[in-house]
């Protein structure tokens, strides 16, 4: 009897002992969204709900955001190991910042074009950039597309505009009122929200930032430099999981905002189902990202965007691009080739 309680409490013991193992082999990871949960954030939640990441011995967590900014400064504390944010937020962080002791670096890249627009309504009148000058441009003061918009208007030769400031939630409202003639904003974000006060799509003007001449990259995977020295191999598995439901989200789009909708559930599935699809055609299985391929980046496309937002941003140092991006943690180039081919 006692030999048989020995061996039970032996096995017991070795059991926990297993247990224990497995758990510290699993390194956490906080991940810092820039925004609320929307469809592009099934990128994200897709791989916690599927297991990928936890099968890479990893657990994730991810916290939604109000803004790149606050994802880069966030990152930059050491709250957050990895983040989403605009890439051009993070060139402005690293200007400004020259000194701080932590500065995040992009180490994928998701958005290959900024998804910044400009919109308007039809029946405002204005066409094209050149029917800008001497309008009512609105936007929150730290919108992508308010802070690229001097790019914008350097590459169209827009001049004479009048700037009015608001919170997120009343822009596109204000832009039906009538109080500003046009708007800065992220077109799969401003759009879809135009159409939910009212109006039409066909009814919208929209003139994306690369179709008129601004080829700036968008959003980017961030990491702490911290975890880039201490755990590359975590980075690494990070990002492998990430790519893998990716491909799934871009696979089958409807299916992913399950894991969205699962994390905030009162969002509208029909309209973020199609949040999603407009961000996969505009940003992510763009002809440049094709090009490029997706998670990497162009090098001479990186330096002028560099000198772009130096300039835009008056940013008290120059962006070096050599400093915001490293791609040796990448998947390989088989595992990155997820994105569709060109529709015919």
């Amino acid at each position: 009897m006692n030999k048989r309680f020995l061996l039970k409490a032996t096995a017991a013991l070795a059991a926990v002992a297993a247990f224990g193992t497995a758990q510290a082999q699993t390194t956490p990871i906080k991940f810092q969204m820039d925004w609320r949960f929307e469809g592009p954030s099934a990128f994200f939640l897709l791989p916690v709900a599927k297991g990928y990441f936890k099968d890479a011995k990893l657990d994730v967590t991810v916290d939604s955001g109000n803004g790149s900014g606050g994802a880069v400064t966030r990152v930059a504390s050491g709250t957050y190991d990895l983040g989403f944010a605009d890439l051009a937020a993070l060139m402005e962080f690293h200007a400004n910042n020259p000194d701080a002791p932590n500065k995040p670096v992009a180490i994928m890249m998701v958005y290959n074009n900024t998804p910044a627009s400009v919109m308007a309504l039809k029946k405002s009148g204005i066409k094209t950039p050149a029917d800008l000058a001497g309008k009512k441009l609105g936007a929150p003061v730290f919108d992508a597309g308010r802070r690229a918009f001097p790019i914008f208007a350097k590459a169209n030769d827009v001049q004479n505009v009048a700037w009015t400031a608001m919170d997120p939630p009343l822009r596109e409202t204000m832009l039906v009122r009538g109080d500003v003639d046009a708007i800065t904003g992220f077109t799969f974000t401003s759009l879809l929200n135009i159409e939910a006060r009212g109006v039409k799509a066909e009814d919208v003007v929209v003139m994306q930032y690369p179709d008129f001449g601004v080829k700036l990259y968008g959003n980017a995977i961030i990491a702490s430099p911290k975890i880039l020295k201490e755990n590359p191999a975590a980075v690494k598995a990070f990002l492998a999981a990430f790519t893998k439901g990716a491909k799934d989200v871009i696979a089958d789009p409807a299916k992913a905002i399950e894991t969205v909708k699962a994390r905030d559930g009162i969002i509208n599935v029909a309209l973020e189902t199609r949040r999603l699809q407009l961000a996969i055609d505009t940003v992510i299985n763009s002809p440049s990202a094709r090009a490029e391929g997706f998670g990497q980046i162009n090098a001479p496309r990186m330096t002028l965007m560099a000198s772009q937002v130096s300039d835009a941003f008056n940013t008290k140092t120059r962006v070096k691009s050599e400093d915001i991006w490293n791609g040796s943690f990448l998947p390989t180039a088989k595992e990155l080739d997820i994105l569709p081919k060109a529709k015919k």
